[in-house]
């Protein structure tokens, strides 16, 4: 009976947050079927969003105006998922939080309703069912049998991790089965940058190819870009390391922004270099020099 009110419990306050992440995203001028950047809707929003050197994953604070605080040591992905995690504290009402390092121990823990109704705001905000069925179906890949390589494409896709995007399928989304998710998460990511790289790599790696559907690129100083084949970039932010078999590889060498484009199809967007660990407000994290309050 108490796993039954349990799961009732979850399924009410899922259905919230995803209606939630809806009305934001609308209210924001987003389409419920395209990736965003998390920061500029805190922006739109009127929060906050500043980089810290604390081991935590983030801090949300209510004040007259609310910041997020994110630690710059976690990775890119990691921080996108969390920035939207604290953002559902904000506009859930709720009060001040810490969210301190996620450890294998999370799942021992007693159910807390807030951070859950959090969670799961950040996924549906993050990855509406709209937009990762349509992320498949425009790149030609059936999503029951996609392979490690298209599922990490489509993380990248939304800014968010490979697991993230899987755990999301399976157990929110109900678009593959948990046996299915249980096979995907045999192969980790860093086995899949090998693969891809064509050597060990411990730098972060986004694929970006023509179905890309943002008009910009995030990435940090030190991360391999994947870009399609016949990209050029505008100046040396970031630099051609080899052509691979799917496409041109790039790594962010400055901050700073640059247009990269293909001459032949049209195909161009911008990449926003941030330095690597960037310590600051996020609407600083491409400049060179770093004028903080």
């Amino acid at each position: 009976m108490r796993n039954q009110t349990l799961r009732n419990q979850r399924q009410v306050l899922a259905q919230q947050a995803q209606q939630k992440a809806i009305d934001v995203r609308r209210k924001a001028g987003f389409d419920n079927k395209s990736p965003l950047c998390i920061y500029g809707l805190c922006d739109k929003l009127n929060v906050r969003v500043r980089f810290v050197d604390i081991s935590m994953e983030g801090i949300y604070l209510r004040e007259t105006e609310p910041i997020i605080l994110l630690s710059a040591l976690r990775p890119l992905p990691r921080r996108i998922f969390t920035c939207a995690h604290e953002l559902g504290h904000h506009v859930f009402g709720h009060g001040s939080t810490i969210d301190e390092l996620i450890g294998e121990s999370e799942s021992a823990q007693a159910f807390q309703p807030e951070e859950f109704l959090a969670n799961s705001f950040a996924g549906f905000l993050l990855m509406p069912v709209l937009g990762v069925r349509k992320a498949f179906v425009s790149r030609g890949w059936d999503f029951a049998e996609a392979t490690p390589e298209q599922i990490f494409t489509v993380a990248c896709n939304f800014g968010v991790g490979y697991e993230t995007l899987i755990t999301h399928m399976a157990y929110t989304l109900k678009m593959i089965g948990s046996s299915r998710a249980s096979l995907l998460l045999k192969t980790k990511p860093k086995t899949i940058r090998e693969k891809m790289l064509g050597h060990p790599s411990t730098d972060p790696l986004i694929i970006a190819d023509t179905q890309w559907p943002m008009p910009t690129i995030d990435a940090e100083v030190g991360s391999f870009i994947l870009l399609p084949t016949g990209t050029e970039a505008a100046d040396e932010t970031i630099t051609l390391e080899k052509n691979h078999s799917k496409g041109h590889l790039f790594k962010a060498n400055r901050p700073g922004v640059v247009q990269v484009y293909c001459r032949d199809t049209g195909w161009a967007v911008f990449v926003r270099v941030s330095r690597y660990q960037f310590i600051g407000l996020s609407e600083y994290r491409h400049f060179e020099e770093v004028e903080d309050e």
